[in-house]
């Protein structure tokens, strides 16, 4: 990725994407520019990949210290 990518949000690179794949599939486009937008597609999806990573560390981190603190009260015990 490069620097400009990195500041990139999600939703911004996935809206960059979504514009890309477009220009893609709508054709018309020389060798060159279309070998520059996959190129470009391929580092927004890293983009976004490197987001959605995060959060899901993000997600499964929560849950493990819900399941922690559950576990630590004795949650999950049947009366």
């Amino acid at each position: 990725m490069t620097e400009a990518d990195t500041t990139l949000g999600y939703e911004q690179a996935r809206d960059e994407l979504v514009e890309v794949v477009r220009r893609l599939e709508a054709g018309g486009t020389s060798l060159e520019e279309s070998l520059a937008l996959w190129e470009r597609g391929e580092e927004l999806a890293k983009v976004c990949r490197h987001w959605l990573e995060g959060a899901r560390a993000r997600l499964d981190s929560a849950l493990a210290a819900r399941e922690a603190a559950e576990a630590a009260e004795g949650g999950g015990r049947e009366e």
